[in-house]
């Protein structure tokens, strides 16, 4: 799928590129803090007049001046002097550390005791600490978290370049689908696949374009795909994409002058009939029809390639958090498919995680909400015992 082109780049601004991906490398052109600050309340020395404090023999110094909040101090601090100094105020010329308000005392006038002895650079944030001009601050690819937004915000920079978000066509097929607003009637069931993928590409950054339900009908199924190609980046169609005589999709898709069936059935369970297929650099990913299978194979396929396109590496799926749990039972399955095992989780007192697989006949989509992740069975192992430790990719 690397084959495909990563999309264009737009500039937004700062409030509005969370959960953006970075299209160029970002470069301080500042120091931050651009001067040195206090980290605590409490008074700014030079730390070689604290050497020997304590609480029996403290220190004196003679405090001098107050610094103010966003303004860099015109004082001098000479041998036996102190400033008052707040949390985040700038150090004054001449100090070098700055001793915490608690481990003072007033003793009259001027003057404050020092009980503790403190290092050079103690409690300050050097100038350029944080970061320094002509740093690297977020690179390209990097999906904006609020964290990334803050720093960029520190830094005076407020329009942001970004990868376009994809447009993506979902489209599901079959002549049994109805809209969920309507009663089923015997042998009809209600699209949860249109509504499910497109929340998952919103998910990932994405914009869905929601179509119509397509019947099983080669032309208007042509159609749908030529206008899904039209208006989107990729297209994600679900049904019709197995072995059997109302299965239309991949003669559509093959039908368009250009058009490269890349892969039609892979060695995964569930989604073994999924189908990638390219035309004129666009994507088009056939998705089994059964819901459970929809999920999880957009969840492995679909999910890492938006990733992708908005400039993230490309990473084989499923995407989430892992990690390692305890099998509380064994998982059986078949050499030569990978499998993707739903499993939920729970921990002990202890801290200890344990992976429950949840089973249940093709089609449950209950099964997908009782479940917490997945874990992968690879392509050449026959299962899991348990007690076996695995990873669990959780969503």
């Amino acid at each position: 799928m690397s084959g495909f082109a990563r999309l264009s780049t737009e500039h937004v601004s700062l409030d509005t590129a969370l959960h953006r991906w970075a299209a160029v490398d970002m470069i301080s052109t500042e120091d931050l803090p651009e001067w040195a600050r206090s980290t605590v309340d409490g008074y700014a020395v030079r730390a070689e007049d604290t050497f020997g404090a304590s609480d029996s023999i403290p220190g004196f110094l003679e405090v001098t001046a107050a610094v103010e909040m966003g303004r860099i101090p015109d004082t001098v601090l000479r041998a036996g002097q102190a400033a008052q100094i707040p949390t985040g105020g700038f150090l004054p010329s001449g100090a070098d550390a700055v001793v915490m308000m608690e481990y003072t005392n007033h003793a009259g006038g001027s003057c404050i005791e020092v009980m503790r002895p403190i290092t050079v650079g103690a409690n300050v944030l050097e100038r350029g600490e944080d970061i320094k001009s002509g740093e690297t601050v977020v690179r390209s690819g990097k999906v904006l978290r609020s964290q990334e937004l803050g720093l960029l915000a520190a830094l005076g920079i407020d329009r942001i370049p970004v990868y376009l978000r994809p447009r993506v066509a979902v489209i599901s097929t079959g002549d049994e689908i109805v809209s969920i607003e309507k009663k089923p009637r015997p042998g009809q069931i209600r699209d949860a696949n249109s509504h499910s993928i497109s929340a998952l590409v919103s998910a990932s950054g994405a914009d869905p374009i929601a179509f119509d339900i397509i019947p099983d009908n080669a032309n208007m199924l042509s159609s749908s795909l030529e206008r899904g190609l039209d208006l989107g980046d990729l297209v994600v169609l679900s049904g019709g994409s197995s072995v059997g005589a109302r299965d239309l999709m991949v003669d559509v898709v093959s039908s368009f002058e250009g058009a490269e069936i890349m892969a039609h059935g892979v060695a995964i369970r569930p989604g073994k009939p999924t189908m990638l297929a390219g035309w004129k650099g666009k994507a088009i990913l056939g998705l089994p029809g059964h819901p459970v299978s929809a999920l999880i194979v957009a969840q492995v396929f679909l999910v890492p390639f938006l990733r992708y396109l908005q400039g993230c590496g490309l990473v084989k799926g499923p995407l989430g958090h892992r990690m390692n749990a305890e099998l509380a039972s064994s998982i059986h399955s078949t050499i030569g498919l990978e499998e993707f095992i739903r499993v939920g989780l729970t921990r002990t007192a202890k801290g200890a995680c344990f992976a429950h697989p949840v089973f249940g006949k093709s089609g449950m989509l209950s099964t997908m909400v009782k479940a917490d992740g997945l874990v992968v069975v690879p392509i050449n192992t026959e299962g899991f015992a348990r007690g076996d430790m695995v990873e669990v990719v959780s969503w």
